[in-house]
């Protein structure tokens, strides 16, 4: 999958919310008590976060809070977008500061990671504004993989999570993909389309949701799904 490409889609998608006469105050119910402010500044100042990775080989650059009204909001976003990939447009093995060594610590990575960080805040904006969009389903599968690849290990060796007692498969109805995570036989099977599937690993939509299916030992695969798996 090209990762740059879906990163610079999304990074423009991201972009567009902030229209002249967007309201920043507006709530992002999928981030706890942030605004579409927030969630702006918390891109851009990512994006900047990761140039300085790849730049600098390091992970404690702090930037500045984002300006404040929708224009120069937008112009701040674009100038970071353009940062990001204009750092991540190279070879996707040139070494790089990363967060985690469950994975390659490349560029390659940040192409990965913040394709599929700025698709998700892409849903959220648009979820917050009213019109939130399903995701592509090979792309959103992928997002799956991450999560149980680097994320739900991780947020267990941070003490955030502990290990699963049982096993809980995932099954993307769209793109016919499962993943295991947990020990030994499953004891539940959660199914639907790849985009519910990852929205509900990020806690974007309850596990109960209508477009998703439970077989098997609903409870204990609630308790897994809870784990927390992402931060």
């Amino acid at each position: 999958m090209d990762f740059l490409a879906v990163l610079r889609h999304q990074l423009t998608a991201f972009g567009e919310l902030v229209t002249p006469d967007v309201e920043l105050s507006t709530p992002v119910t999928g981030c706890g008590d942030w605004t579409l402010y927030d969630l702006a500044d918390h891109v851009g100042n990512g994006n900047l976060w990761v140039v300085t990775a790849v730049a600098e080989n390091r992970g404690d650059h702090t930037g500045e809070p984002a300006p404040k009204t929708a224009a120069e909001l937008r112009a701040w976003l674009d100038d970071t977008a353009d940062a990001l990939v204009t750092s991540l447009s190279v070879d996707p093995e040139t070494p790089a500061w990363t967060f985690s060594k469950l994975l390659p610590r490349t560029v390659g990575f940040w192409q990965r990671r913040r394709a599929l960080e700025t698709l998700v805040h892409v849903w959220d904006g648009q979820h917050a504004l009213g019109a939130a969009e399903a995701f592509d389903p090979e792309l959103a599968a992928d997002g799956i993989s991450e999560v149980f690849e680097l994320f739900a290990p991780r947020m267990i060796q941070r003490g955030l999570a502990t290990e699963p007692q049982a096993a809980l498969r995932i099954r993307s109805t769209d793109t016919g993909q499962t993943w295991t995570y947990g020990p030994g036989e499953p004891v539940a099977e959660l199914t639907g389309a790849a985009s519910d599937l990852l929205l509900a690993l990020w806690q974007r939509i309850p596990a109960t949701d209508p477009a998703l299916a439970w077989n098997g030992n609903w409870a204990a695969g609630e308790r897994i799904l809870a784990g927390p798996l992402v931060p």
